[in-house]
């Protein structure tokens, strides 16, 4: 074949690939809204389809639509929990600019929580989080026990040493100063979002910085092991 024949054929499998990924697209959307991705699946004539910052997989016109885990059997990966996986760091990672920040050490080390003020389980993390080392902790303040828990974060969002605020009371009881006249909470509504995008119904939610999740507490011990990839 000559050159500009082959380059001709190879435009046209390459329109047709992107006009199949367009037709799917807009089958699924129109079923379940807005795709933030599409892909090939692993397996012929599957796509994987991420809407609402879940994974979804679609026949190749998008008539079917199928929730669940693609495993992978010669390896025994599951595929949709290391996609899964990076959907969520990027969104935790993307809004950091919401969080508590402490820095301990050398910061290398990340870990990531989403705590309520309230919650008995979060002040018992707090504690913990003052005995390791080298660690660049961010807190989201997601306040789902009630109106106190709100008022408790708005007031330590909007203190003026927001860390100091949250330590203080999370491990020594001491109340913040009241939530100015003119604050805005803006970003604690966002982190309300995120979480909600994340499906976070609890506290704490840990994430370290490779993108595993815990949904609950964790003693120190169990950290530093994540921490040195011997935990889990």
């Amino acid at each position: 074949m000559k050159l500009p024949l082959l380059a001709a054929a190879l435009a046209c499998v390459s329109l047709a690939a992107v006009a199949d990924e367009a037709d799917v697209r807009k089958a699924v959307e129109a079923s379940i809204g807005k795709v933030e991705k599409i892909v090939k699946a692993p397996i012929a004539g599957i796509w994987e389809v991420t809407a609402d910052s879940q994974v979804f997989y679609s026949d190749d016109k998008g008539a079917y639509l199928m929730i669940g885990n693609l495993h992978e059997t010669k390896t025994r990966r599951n595929l949709t929990a290391e996609r899964m996986k990076d959907i969520e760091k990027g969104l935790v990672t993307g809004s950091l600019e919401l969080a508590v920040k402490q820095v301990r050490g050398s910061g290398k080390n990340i870990l990531v929580t989403f705590e309520d003020p309230n919650c008995g389980y979060c002040k018992k993390l707090a504690k913990d989080i003052l005995t390791l080392k080298d660690v660049t902790v961010y807190t989201f303040l997601y306040p789902v026990l009630g109106d106190d828990s709100v008022e408790k974060s708005k007031a330590i969002w909007c203190a003026p040493d927001k860390s100091r605020a949250w330590t203080d009371w999370m491990n020594n009881g001491k109340t913040p100063p009241a939530v100015p006249a003119k604050c805005d909470t803006a970003g604690l509504d966002k982190s309300a979002q995120l979480g909600r995008k994340l499906r976070i119904n609890g506290t704490p939610a840990i994430f370290f910085g490779g993108g595993e999740r815990i949904g609950g507490y964790i003693p120190a011990a169990e950290i530093e092991k994540r921490f040195n990839g011997t935990g889990g």
